[in-house]
């Protein structure tokens, strides 16, 4: 393995490391506050390691690691995968009084979450043990900020500050049902067990079924605590597109991790030229060997869903002949109406088994067949981020090919129209947005970042579409 590179890949932040051999098999997981410097340093010519750690690093053939916003987060992260992978060369804590851990009363009919250093047979959930104390009762405080569970000895008469900093439900006070009280318990659990996907995904279900039920109130508080866990890093493991793969698996409820991703786009001007666009990535990089473009046959006019369902079927029907391998997962630029043309063409050609799904712009929502009112995911997951970048790099692609047929000269009346409008800046909003439909859809900070536009053009042409 090249450290050098290995270690110019780590950021210079918390986070856990995971070192590897050469087979896969996990030999040691370690915390840091700077995931760079702390690995480099196993690395140093001339440095002396105690005869266990000298082993273990002889045999590093991989480093993957897990971001955390601080190394007290890190320190619940790398006791959850310790417990998990039972690394080689990591020294078991002993369950005794030297090591501080989580205690959750599960026995109690409101749970309560403190540190202890005495492990009884009570009936308890027990989380650890962890080698700084210090570190532990700040991840505590980080942890209440998102499962406000109780820390109190006995049940108050009254509320206290707890309720008040929104750090407590106020069970004592009957401020919480019992069942909303046993849900945030289930999801303190599914957090510290290193499950924070599934729990966001989860999260994201009960907000979307508030929102139709119009509980917005609701809504909003789940909406807080998914954006709360976002804020505080992503759980998934993470060195290049790894861990993106294994949490889109997870996010979308996959069976297998979609390795073989194929992604759509289609571009036209007031439907002239207009085209298709399929990329292909494995293993979250681009094999541009394998990218496809499309000349659109069938359709006349501006109708992006049937130019879809053209691109699909002619990909599709191409690959059965030719005996090729189906992709794990396929990718379209856009909402319902795109995933529905798509899913229906892939039905048709027997190959409704496939995964698909589309993601929209607007909000970057997520549409399979088993979450058609979307799926939000954190600004901050990697799953999303990946997809994003193979949409983007699919219309990228369907805008270079679009440029290429399109004359020079085009005239595009309803640009022309429009008040400082010239040919420069005609030219830069169609190869920034493809077609006017999309252009349409933009807002004034989208148009202002375009180069040679100024605040009073791109207002006359957000002015111009709402007439």
């Amino acid at each position: 393995m090249d450290h050098k590179e290995k270690i110019k890949s780590l950021p210079a932040s918390a986070g856990v490391y995971i070192m590897k051999d050469i087979d896969g098999a996990v030999l040691y997981v370690g915390k840091a506050n700077n995931l760079k410097k702390r690995v480099s340093s196993y690395f140093y010519p001339h440095k002396k390691h105690e005869s266990r750690i000298a082993a273990m690093v002889g045999r590093v053939a991989d480093i993957i690691y897990v971001p955390a916003s601080s190394e007290a987060e890190a320190l619940i992260y790398e006791n959850s995968l310790i417990k998990q992978l039972s690394p080689k060369y990591n020294i078991a804590l002993r369950d005794d009084k030297s090591y501080p851990m989580l205690k959750l009363t599960l026995g109690e009919k409101y749970p309560r979450l403190f540190i202890t250093r005495q492990k009884r047979d009570d009936g308890s959930l027990y989380y650890g043990p962890y080698s700084d104390a210090k570190l532990l009762r700040k991840a505590v405080i980080m942890l209440r900020q998102i499962f406000p569970l109780r820390t109190c000895g006995r049940m108050p008469k009254s509320l206290c500050l707890n309720y008040h900093i929104r750090q407590c439900q106020g069970p004592c006070q009957g401020m919480t049902s019992d069942s909303e009280y046993k849900e945030i318990v289930s999801q303190f659990r599914l957090f510290l067990e290193g499950k924070k996907t599934e729990l966001i995904r989860l999260l994201t279900e009960k907000m979307l079924e508030a929102s139709r039920r119009e509980d917005f109130e609701e809504a909003g508080r789940i909406k807080g605590r998914i954006e709360v866990l976002g804020s505080i890093g992503n759980k998934a493991v993470s060195y290049g597109p790894s861990g993106e793969i294994e949490e889109l698996k997870t996010v979308l409820g996959m069976k297998s991790r979609p390795e073989s991703i194929e992604a759509f786009d289609v571009s036209n001007i007031m439907g002239k030229e207009a085209v298709g666009s399929m990329v292909s990535f494995f293993k979250g990089r681009p094999r541009k060997s394998q990218y496809r473009k499309f000349r659109i046959k069938t359709v006349d006019g501006v109708d992006d869903y049937s130019m879809m369902r053209e691109v699909v079927r002619r990909r599709y029907s191409r690959l059965l002949a030719e005996r090729g391998k189906a992709p794990d997962l396929i990718l379209v630029d856009g909402g319902k109406g795109h995933l529905a043309v798509a899913s229906d063409e892939l039905e048709k050609l027997g190959l409704g088994e496939i995964e698909i799904i589309g993601i929209a712009k607007e909000y970057e929502h997520i549409y399979s067949r088993r979450s058609r009112e979307g799926l939000v995911l954190p600004k901050e997951s990697k799953a999303l981020h990946l997809l994003v970048s193979i949409r983007d790099e699919a219309h990228r692609f369907a805008i270079q090919y679009h440029k290429r047929l399109r004359s020079k000269n085009i005239k595009i009346s309803e640009l022309d129209d429009i008040g400082g409008v010239g040919k420069r800046r005609k030219k830069a909003l169609l190869e920034r947005f493809g077609h006017v439909n999309k252009l349409k859809e933009a807002t004034i900070e989208d148009l202002i970042k375009i180069k040679g536009m100024n605040e009073k053009t791109a207002r006359n042409i957000i002015e111009h579409f709402k007439k």
